[in-house]
């Protein structure tokens, strides 16, 4: 449940997989397109690829939100990356779905420490909690 509202966003999206998505701002304007392992010519950007950036920037900011937070927990070094691979296939039951496997690399940090840190992002991040029991997310940490 959302206190307060900080930001809000729209996009708007025609022609689903193989068509255009853009922010009413015009800060996001994409072409889409289906991949090629769905029978698209995988030209263009496809909803996967876009919810795997959104999610790996939003955990890095997460980290970086809980090491400011906590002043037990570490640094984020300024090199720290955050891999997001999302996976879509069918569903056993109906419909498809999706899975994520993040990795976080966080050069310098004892594993403890980056297991931590990790750890508390998870708790904050947006997109931790919208999938949290709905997708199997899988976070690793390198």
């Amino acid at each position: 449940m959302l206190n307060t509202i900080l930001y809000s966003t729209t996009a708007t999206a025609t022609g689903g997989r193989d068509g255009h998505a853009a922010t009413t701002d015009g800060a996001l304007d994409v072409t889409l397109g289906t991949p090629k392992e769905m029978g698209g010519t995988g030209k263009g950007n496809n909803p996967e690829q876009l919810f795997a950036a959104g999610y790996s920037a939003c955990f890095l900011g997460a980290m970086k939100f809980a090491a400011s937070q906590d002043k037990a927990l570490p640094r984020v070094p300024a090199d720290t990356t955050v891999s997001a691979t999302v996976s879509i296939g069918p569903r056993a039951d109906k419909g498809f779905g999706l899975k994520v496997e993040l990795t976080i690399t966080l050069p310098g940090v004892e594993r403890a420490d980056a297991e931590a840190l990790v750890a508390e992002a998870d708790t904050i991040c947006p997109y931790s909690h919208a999938t949290r029991g709905n997708i199997t997310v899988t976070i690793n940490v390198a």
